[in-house]
């Protein structure tokens, strides 16, 4: 896979080098049983006249061939006709044709052939210079064979690279939006669903916004819908809702857009009503029912909890919102716990579900007000305290005061009764003095 840039090196002067790979080439033409001139004999004349574009456009249009080239001859084959093109100005015009030929399934070796094609691809992306953009047809290739191959494993190394390849290449957002369809096409075909939404909401992105109504926009905004929708894991809608794309989708697809809403703010109960009034929809659009409406649960219970003053939720109350028996209710806490939607503590004892942490899947006016309410119950409860710590104070002090009163009483009163002590005679000989 791409790596740090490097440099082929191979001995013997371009003429040299493209007869022998010219006559190679018409060795495997025959042991495949194909008729026809010689290659060798074609570029000769061109050779003598120092044609060399024209030698090369002839050996890179013949060589769709090196696919049946035996296994082991087949890398060393490609990386001679790669060091002959690179020696061209227009080596652009040629290497489309390589990408093309080693995106294409390789006859000699069915098992290993993938393997073998992303070793030469590898190699020419590596020794093209870094801000090259050729670089980004290549790697268009390098997903191709991947697709094919079902290896995504070995992409997905390279991926943290991805967004500084595009800054270098400098490719507008029509390119990218297709580079990330592409990973998103390998990423689902491998059975990656996050990383396949991920690059999916990568390609809405790309989208400007003159273009959201459009159809490939429709039709890719659906598709990321119905990827997030579908994810088991994935409840937060709002990277879907904070696209423009999607938001089209409301005049667009009503349907789709009303229950992405219901998803992102909405309970239980009106995802039985968007059933009821949408019958066999769902279905038809090939989404799990019993998916969403798992999912459609734990999202009820998460607003619950966020929604709670006391931070405290009988089982009751969650077994009729998530419409499930009061002995599975444990089980349902447990899962949306795990989900990271809240933080809490079962108590079978007392039959409730008592919140650490919970989070809005929405925040508007409607949360805005819940938080007024919390933060004037927490004042009046501070205020309270603070009125009791207050009044505590003023005691301390007061008895305080009262002591030492009594310990000045004591103190002065003790002095003017005493006639003969020790205090005597020191006051008459200071007043002697």
């Amino acid at each position: 896979m791409p790596g740090p840039t490097n440099t082929l090196l191979i001995e013997g002067t371009f003429e040299e080098l493209v007869e022998e790979l010219a006559q190679y080439i018409d060795g495997v033409k025959k042991t495949q049983g194909e008729d026809g001139s010689s290659l060798q004999g074609e570029i000769a004349p061109l050779l003598e006249q120092g044609q060399k574009d024209e030698v090369l456009k002839k050996v890179v249009t013949a060589s769709t061939v090196l696919n049946a080239a035996p296994e082991k001859e087949f890398i060393a084959a490609y990386n001679l006709l790669v060091h002959l093109v690179r020696q061209s100005p227009n080596l652009d015009k040629f290497l489309p044709k390589i990408c093309q030929n080693l995106s294409a399934p390789i006859t000699s070796s069915p098992n290993n052939g993938p393997g073998l094609a992303l070793s030469v691809l590898t190699t020419i992306f590596n020794v093209l210079p870094p801000d090259n953009d050729t670089r980004y047809h290549v790697f268009l290739a390098i997903l191709r064979v991947v697709r094919r191959s079902s290896s995504f494993e070995t992409l997905r190394p390279q991926l943290k690279n991805l967004e500084s390849w595009l800054l270098q290449w400098d490719m507008d957002e029509e390119d990218q939006r297709k580079l990330y369809l592409g990973i998103a096409d390998v990423a689902e075909d491998a059975g990656e669903d996050e990383q396949s939404y991920l690059y999916l909401l990568r390609a809405l992105r790309t989208i400007p916004t003159e273009e959201v109504s459009n159809d490939e926009a429709r039709t890719l905004s659906v598709r990321a819908l119905k990827a997030g929708l579908s994810h088991p894991t994935h409840f937060d809608f709002q990277d879907l809702t904070a696209l423009d794309s999607i938001q089209a989708l409301s005049k667009s697809e009503p349907v789709f857009f009303q229950l992405l809403e219901i998803f992102n703010a909405e309970l239980l109960d009106d995802y039985n009503d968007f059933k009821d009034e949408h019958e066999g929809w769902v279905e038809e659009q090939g989404l799990d029912d019993s998916i969403l409406y798992r999912k459609m649960r734990s999202l009820t219970l998460a607003s619950l909890a966020a929604s709670t003053q006391s931070r405290s939720l009988p089982y009751q109350h969650i077994a009729k919102a998530l419409q499930i028996r009061p002995e599975d209710v444990e089980m349902w806490v447990i899962d949306v716990i795990r989900a990271g939607l809240v933080e809490g503590k079962l108590s079978q004892q007392n039959q409730t579900f008592l919140i650490h942490r919970s989070t809005y899947r929405v925040f508007g006016e409607k949360q805005w007000r819940e938080v007024q309410s919390r933060l004037d119950t927490w004042r009046a409860s501070l205020e309270g305290v603070l009125a009791v710590v207050r009044q505590e104070r003023e005691q301390v002090i007061r008895q305080k005061e009262r002591e030492l009163r009594s310990l000045d009483y004591k103190v002065n009163g003790s002095g003017a009764g005493s006639g003969g002590g020790r205090g005597g005679p020191r006051e008459i000989d200071m007043m002697a003095d």
